[in-house]
C-alpha cells in the first residue's frame, strides 16, 4: 500500500524590495490582515523574526530587529543636542521611535504625528514592546497629516524625527526640499532633524536626492549608517539636518538599555565608506 508524506501548510509572505530583489519569510500564523483608509496591513507570526509588521506590502518592523533602526532614529539626534526637551516625530506609528526617545530623563515632551490610527492600534494590540512608551505622560499621539500639521508649528522643537514609509502615494513628499523647509521652521534655533533615507544598494538616486534636498535648507548635513536586517539590502542610511551644531559629536550619554547605539557608534556610524562619500559628491 503506498503510503502519502504528511502534508505540512507552507505558507510564506514576499516583499518585492526592487524589480529584482525580493525578501521571503515563512509564516506560522496571520495575526491582522486588513485595509485601513491610507495602506494595507499585515501582522504576522515568523519563525525567523518573530512578530512583522507590514504595510502596502513593506516590512516596517520585526520583533527580532526593530531596535537597530528605531535607536539610531532617536538617540543620534537626541544625543546630538545639547539640550533636547520637546521632540517631534513625523510617521513611526508603531512607537518605536517613541519609546527610544522617552528613555531619556531629560525629554519633556514627544509629539507623534501618523496619519493612520489603525498602525498605532495594530501595535498596540501585537507589538506590546515596541509601543510600550504610547502611555507615558510625556507622550502625545495625533492620527493627523504631519505635511499640514508640521506647517502650523514654527520654532517649537528641538528634534524632529521623520520616521517615514517608502516615498509613494501620501509619503512621497517627505522626501522633498519643500517639507525639509518645514522642518527647519518647525525647529528652534538650534535643532535637529533625522529621516530616514533607504540604502545606498537599492535606492542609491533617492538617498543622494535627499540629501541634496536636506542641503538646500540645512547648513549642516550628515549622513550615518547601520545594519537592518529585513530592510532593503540591510544596508541602512539615515540623513541628519542640523541649524547649529555637528550630528557625529554625542553631547548626552547613551541610555542604559540599549541592544544597539552607543555613543562610539554614534560616531563611527558617521564615517563613510568611498563608495558613499563618492555618491554623494563628498569626494
Amino acid at each position: 500500500m503506498e503510503v502519502w508524506p504528511k502534508r505540512v501548510m507552507d505558507i510564506w509572505f514576499t516583499e518585492n524590495q526592487s524589480t529584482d530583489m525580493k525578501l521571503s519569510l515563512r509564516i506560522k500564523d496571520i495575526l491582522l490582515n486588513k485595509t485601513t483608509d491610507f495602506q494595507d496591513i499585515l501582522v504576522a507570526e515568523t519563525d525567523q523574526y518573530g512578530r512583522i509588521m507590514v504595510l502596502d506590502g513593506a516590512i516596517q518592523i520585526t520583533e527580532t530587529d526593530e531596535f537597530c533602526y528605531h535607536e539610531m532614529m532617536a538617540h543620534i539626534p537626541i544625543c546630538a543636542h545639547s539640550a533636547p526637551r520637546k521632540i517631534l516625530i513625523i510617521g513611526g506609528g508603531d512607537g518605536g521611535v517613541l519609546r527610544e526617545c522617552l528613555k531619556h530623563p531629560f525629554v519633556e515632551e514627544v509629539i507623534l504625528v501618523d496619519i493612520d490610527k489603525e498602525v498605532v492600534q495594530a501595535s498596540r494590540d501585537f507589538f506590546p514592546h515596541v509601543s510600550s512608551g504610547m502611555d507615558d505622560q510625556r507622550a502625545t499621539i495625533l492620527n493627523l497629516d504631519a505635511l499640514a500639521f508640521i506647517r502650523e508649528h514654527k520654532n517649537e522643537f528641538d528634534v524632529a524625527i521623520v520616521d517615514s514609509t517608502d516615498p509613494v502615494d501620501f509619503a512621497a513628499g517627505l522626501f522633498q526640499s519643500p517639507f525639509y523647509g518645514d522642518v527647519f521652521d518647525s525647529l528652534k534655533a538650534d535643532g535637529i532633524m533625522i529621516a530616514q533615507t533607504e540604502s545606498p544598494f537599492a535606492e542609491a538616486s533617492l538617498l543622494k536626492q535627499a540629501y541634496q534636498e536636506m542641503n538646500k535648507v540645512f547648513p549642516i548635513v550628515s549622513v550615518c549608517w547601520g545594519p537592518m536586517p529585513t530592510y532593503p539590502t540591510g544596508f541602512w542610511t539615515y540623513t541628519v539636518g542640523s541649524k547649529s551644531m555637528r550630528p557625529n559629536e554625542p553631547r548626552n550619554p547613551e541610555p542604559m538599555d540599549c541592544k544597539y547605539y552607543t555613543s562610539r557608534i554614534h560616531s563611527n556610524s558617521f564615517v563613510l565608506p568611498p563608495f558613499l562619500e563618492t555618491l554623494l559628491e563628498l569626494k
